[in-house]
């Protein structure tokens, strides 16, 4: 390899690292700071919750479906460039989300210019980590931008609640439009590799947006419409949920890309002055390159899972406000940091393989605290146990697979890399936010409707009416919610004290159901490792890039 030498070790890599950190914090912030303010937001902008979580799933649409593009235009304009150019974008698109009188306005600027911006910069935050660390510093560097990511999903509801509490949830888009100023007055620090004069595969781009849109989408809208059996009301088609026909397109449509793909790679490889691939397949099969995507896939997602639930935990079942959520997540950005930027200081000749296993089992074993500590009548302070366990879990493995994957390769795929790998951390974060939710929903609406239909303290005509009324499915509310509903109804006592017993088991049960279901996708991914390396990259002892021809 010739990156040890291409990328020697910089005076102010702290100043550079503390720059591509802050720009993946930046980038990952918006999927989850608004999360808690979500009503506020609607309010102010004369919409509907539906219509804000439209935003926020158009953003990662968006986001997602551009990252392969965006990491080619990087290696085409040069990767500063092109994450200057996106930081722009970015900026335009936070200030107009913060200056929206309207929904419309709210997703040109947050889902489409943000989105975009996005996928510039992503890719390209991966090249500029190669481009500006030696092979032997950049697990820790990795680590430290993993970190940044997990720590703004962690932190987005705390800096969201607060800022929505204390002073106006328009504030944390001005703040990141200062950000993105900052950020972009210090690009010249970073260290740029040379543009690679190519092409672009317009096919393969359009291919690449629809097959992933379609994919993404169908998987965000699965919790709403349901995956393969339609929900009441959800639309379907020949009897299957529209969410199974958008998935399956979008696989068809990925198959037909990659198909494309793997045609122009042949022909390049045969005469250079052909049209490029947008993404070599072959790299797909380099072993640690599937191994490093396969792990950051699995990370993702049981991290959106977990993010998805523990605020339904503690502020549906317990009660706390959206700052003290925040509060309670803390321990988890505490423990995540130092475990990615630990792990590298003080065991530099960690076996990848080890730490990758070691930090699944820690989420494991922390998910696990979390269904036996499932009581509606325990103190929040329960979760910090859990949280601290899988804050050194996910640290653990953001310590390793950044530098897994793109010491995978040649350093001029690095930008190619980074476009892979962001889109593998986008479609995780995606299928666990929605295989997470449609577990939570589905199991709640079972275990309510079989309690209600089961009850033999609940009058009959109650019982026809609750199982009618909730055929599509049982809503996840607090027990505050469920009794104000059944007073406007004008319920009995006993019947809504019934009722609001009968919620509380199955929201319980829900929330177990769905924690043991991220459990499972940790342990699942534990049989995933094998494709990690046991020697850490840059390594006298690590092997060479390995290649693939094309097929």
């Amino acid at each position: 390899m010739t990156t040890p030498a291409s990328a020697p070790a910089r005076t102010g890599a702290g100043l550079v690292l503390a720059v591509l950190a802050a720009s993946q914090f930046l980038m990952t912030l918006d999927s989850s700071v608004m999360n808690v303010s979500m009503a506020t937001v609607a309010a102010d902008l004369g919409t509907t919750i539906t219509g804000i979580q439209t935003a926020i799933t158009l953003y990662t649409l968006v986001m997602a479906t551009l990252m392969i593009t965006g990491g080619k235009l990087g290696s085409i304009m040069g990767r500063r460039r092109a994450m200057g150019i996106g930081m722009v974008i970015y900026a335009a698109g936070s200030f107009v989300t913060a200056i929206a009188p309207n929904l419309p306005v709210l997703l040109l600027g947050w889902s489409f210019l943000e989105g975009v911006g996005a996928a510039l910069i992503m890719p390209a935050i991966v090249a500029l980590v190669a481009a500006n660390f030696a092979p032997e510093r950049r697990s820790a560097a990795y680590g430290m931008v993993a970190a940044a990511s997990a720590v703004a999903v962690a932190a987005g509801p705390l800096i969201g609640g607060a800022m929505t509490t204390y002073l106006s949830w328009r504030y944390v888009f001005f703040g990141e439009v200062v950000i993105a100023i900052v950020i972009l007055a210090t690009l010249r620090k970073l260290r740029d590799t040379p543009p690679v004069p190519s092409r672009i595969d317009y096919l393969g781009s359009l291919l690449s947006v629809i097959g992933l849109g379609l994919l993404v989408y169908g998987v965000l809208k699965s919790s709403e419409w349901g995956l393969v059996v339609p929900k009441v009301g959800a639309p379907a088609l020949f009897g299957a949920s529209l969410s199974t026909w958008f998935i399956g397109a979008g696989l068809l449509v990925v198959w037909v890309f990659l198909h494309w793909e793997r045609r122009l790679e042949r022909r390049h490889a045969q005469d250079p002055t052909t049209l490029p691939p947008l993404v070599r397949p072959s790299m797909l099969r380099v072993r640690q390159l599937s191994g490093g995507l396969s792990m950051f896939f699995a990370q993702f997602m049981i991290q959106a899972g977990v993010f998805f639930a523990i605020p339904l935990f503690l502020s549906v079942v317990l009660g706390l406000s959206a700052l003290e959520t925040g509060v309670r997540l803390v321990p988890l950005s505490i423990a995540l940091l130092l475990a990615a930027v630990g792990i590298p200081k003080v065991w530099p000749k960690a076996n990848p393989r080890r730490v990758v296993r070691i930090g699944l089992l820690c989420m494991i074993v922390g998910i696990g605290f979390l269904v036996a500590g499932m009581d509606p009548e325990a103190d929040a302070a329960v979760v910090t146990i859990p949280m601290v366990l899988m804050g050194l879990g996910l640290g653990a493995l953001a310590s390793q697979l950044g530098a897994v994957t793109v010491s995978a390769v040649s350093e001029d795929q690095a930008a190619e890399v980074g476009g892979l790998q962001n889109t593998a951390t986008n479609l995780g974060a995606s299928m666990g936010t929605a295989l997470i939710g449609s577990v939570l929903i589905a199991t709640l609406s079972t275990a309510a409707l079989t309690a209600v239909a089961s009850s033999s303290s609940l009058s009959v005509p109650v019982q026809a009416q609750i199982t009618t009324d909730l055929a599509s499915g049982v809503p996840f509310i607090s027990d505050a919610q469920v009794e104000a509903e059944l007073t406007a109804a004008g319920v009995s006592a006993a019947d809504a004290q019934e009722i609001t017993a009968i919620n509380a088991d199955a929201r319980l049960q829900a929330l177990q159901v769905a924690f043991a279901a991220a459990g499972l996708v940790a342990i699942f991914a534990l049989f995933l490792t094998g494709r990690i390396p046991v020697v850490p990259p840059g390594s006298a002892e690590h092997p060479e890039v390995e290649t693939a021809e094309p097929s």
